[in-house]
């Protein structure tokens, strides 16, 4: 899933740093930037936006002001030099809250929290239904949750691998990423999504999923070891 950005910042350096770590971090991709909340209004409304970078302390309008006055609003990530707003923006249901400088690790952080959320808001809630049907080869194929290992994303079409079969679909990851169950499946690549249940080992950044190793983007990480070991690692 990549989520299109823009910024908002009065601030040329500003807006070149989070330039630059956008494209650093391989799901996000920069649609757009303005330098203060007015001339942004355009971008929202001609742009298919999922995430705004957006400054505190500019002239015309603030941050908080466009938030207020917005009668609707993609996810919003607030950057500033001013640590004492963090508060204020948490009760605005924002996303995050970076306070400048920041480095590239937190910034990423913080972009993985809207990834995550933006996930969870599109994929349907698990289920009885233990499957689903795809096409491939001009056959309809049935795949069920419970023996798909992982996929793999090859420009405009996915293999899905399960068990004992391989099928070549043409669909973007995104787009089967979002029908997937969240609590079984997770991206930990740009290419690969994997079913948390067929992971058998990790050493590094690679998963042993059994019928194959698939390694973990670095962007990536950090929300997949939470999510895979959270509350289940014991250790001396």
């Amino acid at each position: 899933m990549t989520l299109n950005c823009i910024i908002i910042d009065d601030e040329p350096i500003a807006r070149k740093l989070l330039q630059e770590y956008i494209e650093e971090t391989d799901f996000l991709k920069l649609v757009g930037t303005a330098e203060n909340p007015l001339k942004a209004t355009n971008l929202i409304s001609e742009l298919d936006v999922d995430l705004i970078f957006l400054d505190v302390n500019m002239p015309k309008m603030n941050g908080f002001q466009f938030l207020r006055s917005a009668p609707y609003l993609p996810m919003v990530i607030m950057t500033t030099a001013y640590g004492q707003y963090a508060l204020d923006g948490f009760e605005m249901a924002v996303v995050d809250y970076l306070v400048k400088p920041f480095s590239l690790n937190r910034f990423i952080k913080a972009g993985n929290r809207a990834l995550q959320l933006k996930t969870l808001k599109q994929r349907p809630p698990a289920n009885a239904n233990d499957s689903f049907f795809v096409k491939s080869d001009g056959k309809i194929e049935r795949v069920v949750y419970s023996e798909l290992v992982y996929i793999e994303a090859m420009a405009n079409y996915v293999t899905l691998y399960t068990i004992n079969k391989k099928l070549v679909v043409y669909l973007t990851i995104k787009g089967i990423q979002e029908k997937l169950p969240a609590d079984q499946f997770i991206q930990v690549h740009k290419s690969h999504i994997v079913n948390l249940d067929k992971i058998s080992s990790i050493e590094g950044n690679i998963l042993n999923l059994g019928i194959a190793k698939v390694s973990m983007g670095q962007s990536f990480y950090d929300d997949v070891m939470d999510k895979l070991l959270k509350g289940k690692f014991f250790k001396r």
